[in-house]
């Protein structure tokens, strides 16, 4: 398998030395991405737009056509799905929507939407970002049956095999992601890419300034395109903020942050005699960890009927995101603890989209800084399971298999930095004091970078915009109809 990315990476190569060897030739004219920033948008029916199809609220779709190659617009383009809810009232403009991930589906947005606020004046837009859902072409990589196998196999691969067999694997799948969607593609589905695409739809919507509401990894983006475009803004608004000089993916970080989130769910856990991790919270994790070592069997990993290890370890931290999820993983909880088949079908954590987790590793592979040295590695790991306790599986190897991203075939294309924006006007930051996946000192941080205001909501949870916080939704709804900045402000929800 080294061998065809080897192959893959000397054609790229040999592509590029073949350009610099050229005879010197008169310069043809510069291509210019005029045709993007004049293009019309066609809205229509929202049939055959993957994401959309569950959609309560009345919604318009269309696609707009960006350069896969900003610096070669002349070169192949993509087609970026777009969604619009309608202002139900007197329209200020429009507001460009994404949910995070990197991958999250974002067709579904003005929906999700609908009820707040956001809506009464502001056309809320929704958009797939390159690569994703049903904007074309898609990220592909291996195919649906392999990743079925490494769902049940996750977390246990030393178990299966030696690390260079495992190693070999996820080199196969990098290489996969290369074969079946192309090199071009594969470079340039990052946050510049992306953040750059964003500009081309502000243009096509007939907005001269970007008004912007982005959660989670969408604050990313948000900062990116401030510090690209810092005068093509007129509001922003970034909730649960990442912290523009440190990985998407802080593993030890985020390990803290979801342990204090769990030790959060499992005291409210504790008040009900039934809680299948016990009614002392000081033993919950204990507890938790007992519960999973229960799914390391063979048996039970490749029993379809059974949640496995990491069936249950995801279905924790995305339940974590929220409060309103806590009941539902009691339940799911409950049904491990009794050894019961689970109803996949039914299930409000089943896995979700493929094609979102190939978006995923791509942008990670892209931007944060990689990891090429199994010590490191190792040492990452270990650092990572202290900092959440409820992620040790009990036993750590002496080595680590490298992860995907040590095989990617194209380098990185940004690395986390401090990040400038002169120019920008005042934006707004919101950061969660418990949040369990972009911990609130990185919101922080990103509001300093940006010099923006800094609403901090003390709560458990993943966002707080559009929630039913008054004190958070109030200030933010009068900062995006009068662009009125808030003070650095501090709240909690009332009751």
């Amino acid at each position: 398998m080294l061998k065809r990315r080897k192959a893959i990476v000397a054609a790229a190569a040999l592509l590029a030395a073949a350009c610099s060897s050229a005879p010197a030739v008169e310069p043809p004219p510069r291509p210019t991405l005029d045709r993007f920033y004049q293009q019309q948008i066609s809205w229509g029916s929202c049939a055959g737009f993957e994401g959309t199809e569950e959609a309560e609220v009345p919604m318009e779709c269309a696609r707009v056509t960006v350069p896969i190659d900003y610096a070669d617009p002349d070169g192949d383009t993509a087609q970026i799905a777009l969604s619009r809810m309608r202002a139900r009232g007197a329209k200020i403009g429009s507001v460009v929507t994404n949910p995070g991930g990197p991958g999250g589906p974002g067709l579904i947005m003005p929906a999700a939407l609908a009820a707040s606020p956001l809506a009464d004046r502001f056309d809320v837009i929704g958009m797939d970002v390159r690569g994703l859902g049903a904007s074309t072409p898609r990220l592909d990589c291996q195919d649906s049956e392999q990743l079925a196998v490494e769902r049940q196999l996750l977390g246990f691969s030393n178990a299966w095999g030696e690390i260079d067999q495992i190693e070999e694997e996820h080199e196969d799948f990098a290489t996969s992601c290369v074969q079946r969607s192309g090199l071009d593609l594969v470079a340039h589905v990052g946050t510049v890419d992306v953040a750059r695409d964003l500009d081309v739809v502000r243009a096509a919507l007939g907005d001269e300034k970007l008004t912007y509401f982005g959660v989670s990894y969408g604050t990313r983006l948000g900062s990116t395109y401030a510090e690209l475009f810092p005068t093509r803004v007129r509001a922003m608004v970034l909730d649960g903020g990442i912290d523009p000089a440190r990985n998407i993916d802080d593993s030890v970080v985020d390990g803290a942050a979801f342990q204090r989130a769990f030790e959060a769910y499992s005291a409210d856990c504790a008040k009900s005699p039934d809680c299948p991790l016990g009614t002392d919270p000081a033993r919950a994790t204990e507890a938790f960890r007992a519960l999973l070592k229960t799914l390391r069997e063979p048996a039970v990993l490749l029993d379809p009927d059974k949640l496995g290890y990491s069936d249950v370890l995801s279905i924790t931290i995305n339940a974590l995101y929220h409060p309103r999820f806590w009941p539902e993983l009691t339940k799911v909880l409950g049904i491990v603890r009794r050894g019961e088949s689970f109803p996949f079908e039914e299930g409000s954590f089943s896995p979700g989209g493929e094609n979102g987790d190939y978006v995923h590793k791509a942008v990670l592979c892209l931007e944060d800084a990689r990891v090429t040295d199994r010590a490191v590695a190792t040492d990452l790991e270990r650092r990572y399971r202290a900092a959440g306790p409820i992620f040790d599986p009990g036993e750590l190897p002496a080595e680590i298999p490298l992860d995907v991203c040590a095989f990617w075939p194209v380098p990185p294309n940004t690395q986390p930095h401090q990040i400038s924006a002169p120019g920008l006007p005042k934006t707004v930051v919101v950061a969660t004091t418990g949040d369990p996946a972009t911990h609130y000192q990185g919101g922080a941080n990103l509001a300093k970078a940006l010099g923006a205001a800094l609403l901090t909501y003390e709560g458990f949870q993943h966002g707080a915009v559009f929630d039913g916080v008054p004190c958070i939704d109030e200030p933010v709804m009068k900062y995006l109809n009068e662009l009125v900045a808030p003070p650095d402000t501090r709240c909690v929800k009332p009751g």
